[in-house]
């Protein structure tokens, strides 16, 4: 009676290691979809403070990018490294466009690890962008998500931040079929010392990073579309070349008009005159007028 309640060691072993699990191996996807508990659900503690601070940062997109990452196999120290790199290629890049200006007064980025369900539901309910665009953005990958912030419409700053993730974090390269082979082998093989509990190995992490989107001013922009915005010059430069378009046609009549002016004006008259005169004389073979 008592064997059939005690647990085995077996049995205890299976979930004393299940419960250590990392968090990091779950994977949710964002969910853009109304819950079956209500659309109007509130939370409360942690995720009250969560899903308003996650509002807050979404509202931000009407001042500068709010870009969606997808992260995966990140440590703690691999995260404030990669927070580090950021920072650091924003102040490059201000004191790239403004050299009298402390290093101080750089616009600082913000990377922030979010909660998928409840970053999901700050999206859903944020009004600037409607769903469907956030669904191609979003689409149906699983995993952990990050945001970041930056403070300002800056195509400059942008780039910057872009490079300086792809140099921090470069892309994972496939692996090959060999490889694929001998991890699904050694998962299948026998241990070496049958009956004892296996040594924990952990494992060698390979951090990952994806840009899914962001959001700019109530439009969503997809990767292809961010990096074509990220290429553009600075705002400044923008307005005055568009200043100069609208100013040409004018300049144009300006120059026209100012060498007409002096000498020039009494040889266009002359020429006036001249054709008007040929007009007036009659064709050959034509009589002249009666006097």
């Amino acid at each position: 009676m008592l064997r059939s309640k005690c647990p085995s060691t077996a049995q205890q072993l299976v979930a004393s290691t299940s419960t250590r699990l990392p968090s990091s191996t779950r994977t949710y996807a964002l969910s853009l979809d109304q819950p079956k508990y209500g659309a109007n659900r509130a939370f409360n503690g942690a995720k009250a403070y969560q899903f308003n601070w996650y509002t807050r940062l979404l509202e931000g997109s009407r001042t500068g990018p709010v870009i969606v990452l997808h992260h995966e196999e990140f440590s703690a120290e691999r995260l404030k490294k990669l927070r580090s790199d950021i920072i650091v290629a924003a102040q490059k890049a201000h004191k790239r466009d403004n050299p009298t200006s402390p290093v101080e007064a750089a616009p600082q980025p913000t990377l922030t690890v979010v909660r998928s369900g409840v970053f999901g539901v700050a999206l859903r309910r944020f009004g600037d962008v409607s769903v469907g665009d956030l669904e191609k953005m979003i689409t149906t990958t699983k995993g952990s998500f990050a945001v970041l912030t930056l403070p300002e419409l800056n195509p400059p700053l942008l780039n910057a931040v872009l490079r300086a993730m792809d140099k921090s974090v470069p892309p994972k390269k496939p692996k090959t079929p060999e490889e694929l082979a001998a991890i699904e082998a050694a998962k299948k093989a026998d241990p070496d010392h049958p009956g004892r509990r296996m040594k924990r190995i952990r494992p060698v992490r390979t951090p990952g990073m994806k840009v899914m989107g962001a959001i700019v001013e109530g439009r969503v922009l997809l990767p292809k579309g961010l990096d074509e915005v990220s290429k553009l010059p600075t705002l400044d430069t923008l307005r005055a070349q568009i200043v100069g378009l609208l100013s040409a046609p004018g300049a144009q009549i300006a120059g026209i008009l100012g060498q007409a002016a002096g000498g020039q004006l009494a040889r266009t008259l002359e020429g006036l005159k001249k054709g008007l005169e040929e007009d007036a004389k009659p064709a050959e073979g034509e009589a002249a007028p009666p006097s």
